[in-house]
């Protein structure tokens, strides 16, 4: 019986060695890496997840005082609609997003989601301008004609969620 896993283990080992090679000759392939690296313009790092909350100074408190996260003032845009709250993290932030004024898009969403959720990412690029430009040219839908300052005080961009896989995504200059 031990023979038998023996031989069994031997050539499972040498099936795989066979394969291991197709496997490094496809990653080293060039041509899809140099297609993704031609853009104009570069990703960069998560900025922040945006979370829609109902009640903010029971998100505040949440985040402050039961995980001890570093949380800040709330701080009112008018142009976007929206009260933020930034919740730092080591590697990014989360962003607590309440209606300021009926008109606000949270407001919206929150009738839809009562009790909150996850509302867009923020993903930062090293050119805007040249990121809006490409993104024309594949059919990608903004959600304004221009950038807009955001909440960091940078410009920013939504890309619609219908072609973003459901996802409302913002890019924000670096």
């Amino acid at each position: 019986m031990a023979a038998r896993a023996g031989r069994g283990a031997a050539g499972l080992l040498t099936r795989l060695q066979t394969t291991a090679p197709t496997v490094r000759a496809l990653s080293m392939s060039h041509s899809l890496t140099q297609k993704v690296l031609c853009s104009l313009w570069k990703l960069g790092r998560l900025n922040h997840v945006a979370i829609a909350v109902p009640d903010l100074e029971k998100a505040q408190s949440f985040y402050k005082n039961v995980l001890g996260a570093q949380v800040s003032e709330t701080v009112p845009l008018p142009e976007h609609g929206v009260y933020t709250v930034f919740v730092e993290l080591g590697n990014t932030k989360l962003e607590l997003l309440h209606p300021l004024g009926e008109k606000s898009p949270i407001a919206g969403f929150l009738q839809k989601n009562k009790a909150g959720g996850m509302h867009h990412i923020c993903i930062e690029v090293d050119d805007i301008k040249a990121a809006m430009s490409e993104l024309h040219e594949k059919k990608i839908r903004i959600l304004s004609e221009e950038p807009k300052i955001g909440a960091h005080g940078k410009p920013v961009i939504f890309l619609h969620p219908k072609d973003c896989d459901g996802v409302l995504v913002e890019l924000e200059q670096a």
